[in-house]
């Protein structure tokens, strides 16, 4: 297996730290097949990354690892799932960011807790938010946007997939730090019925990652303004950084893997170090790269200080939209 140079020190150094101390009965596993549950549709942007990320797995663990899809409930029937199932290291869960990062109270086990629902494993990645308007809008740039939803407070419509998940969290944050008032639209039939609508002129903007829009954006029938990421994406160099108007600003999905509660931390440990070998093969990089997706090695205590500071990070939009609810 090759290791990029990226990711060769940071990964070296995990490994060295786990394996040595692995039990006898850890460095068996997996003997048998490994469910993975995520709360992605199939076939969906973030089920593929999913399922090229666990076949990889399989290659490293010489045992199958199973996607199992539980959409629904923003996240809550797969958390559900996974949390109760048995802590020993079988059935893991692939949360997306929105299971983490809910409105307390707008589904049932939401938002997720750590260290009470589950243990963390490891990170799977993530991608940013880009801002995409409709061409006929006629903004050319953020700054353009901004100022026009000044001028028509509450006039332009954007689409979300749903109350309470990222792409609304993410339109909050903007008319928050913008100072603008924008008209939130949720859609069950997700990014691609916002998009239908755009194209009809009954939305004007629509927040997603680059793998949700970018059959649109290349047909040329949406506009991408900014990206909100820290600074520009290398893919897209004359793509300005939303952090370059309102310094800051950043936004974007991710995934994790975790383990049920009180799952034997040897269990644990070795299931990161076989994923940190996973996210570290090239072909497997080369495949994820395709989905403008950001993916590093994290041990379980990083990956769990992680997740703890995009709650604290968006809890002042939680208390925001549950209070106007």
């Amino acid at each position: 297996m090759r290791l990029s140079g990226r990711w060769l020190i940071p990964a070296l150094l995990l490994l060295l730290t786990i394996g040595p101390a692995l039990p006898s009965h850890a460095q068996d596993y997996p003997n048998h097949p490994v469910r993975l549950i995520t709360d992605s549709a199939p076939g969906s942007a973030i089920d593929v990354p999913m399922r090229i990320i666990a076949d990889g797995l399989t290659r490293v663990w010489g045992q199958q690892a199973v996607v199992i899809n539980q959409p629904g409930a923003g996240g809550a029937i797969a958390a559900r799932a996974a949390a109760i199932a048995a802590p020993d290291g079988y059935t893991l869960g692939m949360p997306a960011v929105s299971a983490f990062v809910a409105v307390p109270g707008a589904a049932d086990n939401l938002p997720i807790q750590l260290p009470r629902d589950f243990v963390a494993i490891g990170y799977l990645g993530g991608a940013p938010m880009f801002i995409t308007v409709a061409p006929g809008l006629g903004v050319k740039s953020l700054p353009e946007l901004i100022a026009l939803a000044k001028k028509r407070p509450g006039e332009l419509a954007y689409g979300t997939n749903g109350a309470g998940r990222l792409t609304h969290l993410t339109g909050e944050l903007l008319q928050q730090r913008a100072g603008i008032k924008l008209l939130m639209v949720p859609y069950s039939g997700g990014t691609a019925a916002v998009l239908n609508d755009m194209m009809g002129g009954r939305i004007a903007l629509v927040f997603d990652s680059y793998s949700g829009i970018a059959g649109a954006v290349e047909a040329g029938n949406v506009k991408p303004l900014a990206v909100a990421s820290a600074k520009r994406l290398a893919r897209f160099p004359d793509l300005p950084a939303v952090a370059e108007t309102l310094p800051g600003f950043e936004a974007g999905g991710w995934q994790v893997l975790v383990a049920p509660a009180e799952t034997p931390d040897a269990i644990v440990q070795k299931a990161n170090a076989d994923l940190i070998k996973t996210m570290s093969d090239a072909d497997v990089r080369k495949r994820l790269a395709q989905f403008g997706r950001d993916e590093r090695p994290m041990s379980p205590a990083q990956t769990l200080a992680f997740i703890q500071s995009e709650q604290q990070k968006w809890a002042p939009i939680l208390q925001q939209i549950g209070g106007a609810h």
